[in-house]
């Protein structure tokens, strides 16, 4: 990169930080609804889809305060991030030839910013476990086992992680661990019977996982491990332990015509990051072996389905294509270990209408929970 455009990919990095730090105070404002109660729902009754944080809370505290929510939320974000700074060394590298594209993923609303608004929230934990499997090594079948118990966690801290980033941990396990060496039937046993369980452990959450005492008692319970009980609008949310997925449908549906007007917004953020999708493209049809090239394509395609199905059972859509984008820039490190045929053409940092671009994406402070911003 030229000087010129070089100062303004590092000048992007700073505005990304003090953005960042304006939407992390901007949360501290916000009342932790649905995050608090995920600190408080645990295993005391059984057990129950949802409560895995909450049960390794009750490990340490008895009484949970709402601060909490943000130091807990917020050191996972931090190790997240670090980890994710360590992924890109190791991936590209952290030259000025690279900043862009660390621009693009790391600076996007759709990533790490939207983490920040939905600070407490259990999409991050999905991101961290695919980050951790990108980072150690494929070199055993260990690693089919511990993205396995990664993904059983994720189920226990919420069954939705099965379509949100379940999928993504799949796909980065093919493509690091049985594209690199020849297969044995020990290898797709253990995956088979991996996938098997973790099936049968999202059906077991959702069907299984009920709560077993009245709505008040429940909500009893809750008060009695809050730090403050007398905060009892932190609770107003604990009906969803009873709602069944039928219900969770239609109350989609019934907001889908109001939902979909934010689609024309998401489009437009989506193309803000046209860069960083010509990139993927770029190293997608860089690959050596055929054979490698129709795998990713088709684990992309998967991974976008469950979104797809997701998009119609639970109406949370911001976070949804923000969670999509981030499998994405996932799948883009997971692609770049395969072997590749030629080198990928990368972000033109010296390109004017690509600069323009960074600047936009780097102002936009996130894209929300439900509805776009």
């Amino acid at each position: 990169m030229t000087g010129v455009y070089s100062r303004h990919w590092r000048a992007m990095l700073v505005v990304n930080a003090a953005v960042m730090l304006g939407v992390f105070v901007h949360k501290l404002t916000l009342p932790p609804y649905i995050p608090y109660i995920h600190l408080l729902v645990d295993y005391h009754h059984g057990f129950i889809k949802r409560a895995l944080i909450g049960a390794i809370v009750g490990l340490f505290t008895a009484k949970v305060p709402v601060w909490l929510v943000f130091a807990l939320a917020g050191s996972v974000w931090l190790i997240t991030f670090a980890l994710f700074i360590q992924l890109f060394r190791r991936t590209f590298g952290l030259d000025r030839a690279h900043l862009p594209l660390f621009v693009f993923t790391a600076g996007s609303p759709f990533v790490f910013k939207n983490f920040l608004f939905t600070l407490g929230h259990f999409d991050i934990y999905g991101c961290l476990g695919a980050i951790v499997l990108l980072l150690l090594p494929a070199s055993s079948l260990a690693y089919v086992l511990l993205a396995a118990l990664i993904s059983a966690a994720l189920v226990l801290i919420h069954h939705i992680h099965l379509l949100m980033y379940v999928p993504t941990i799949a796909a980065i396990v093919v493509l690091r661990y049985y594209l690199t060496r020849p297969l044995t039937r020990l290898d797709l046993a253990v995956g088979a019977s991996a996938l098997l369980g973790l099936g049968a452990l999202f059906l077991a959450a959702q069907f299984v996982g009920t709560m077993p005492l009245p709505e008040a008692d429940f909500v009893s319970y809750l008060r009695s491990r809050m730090a403050d009980p007398s905060r009892t609008e932190l609770l107003q949310f604990a009906y969803v332990w009873y709602q069944p997925l039928t219900k969770e449908v239609q109350d989609t549906w019934a907001r889908l015509p109001s939902n979909l007007l934010g689609v024309p917004v998401y489009a437009l953020l989506l193309w803000l990051h046209w860069p960083l999708w010509r990139t993927l493209r770029n190293l997608v049809t860089a690959l050596e072996r055929q054979r490698d090239l129709q795998i990713v394509i088709a684990a992309l395609l998967v991974i976008s389905l469950a979104y797809l199905v997701m998009f119609a059972m639970v109406f949370d859509y911001s976070r949804w294509i923000s969670s999509w984008v981030v499998c994405m820039v996932l799948m883009l490190h997971a692609v770049k270990t395969l072997p590749a045929a030629k080198a990928a053409a990368l972000i033109d940092g010296d390109d004017r209408k690509t600069t323009v671009l960074g600047w936009i994406v780097t102002a936009i402070p996130r894209v929300g929970i439900i509805r776009p911003f």
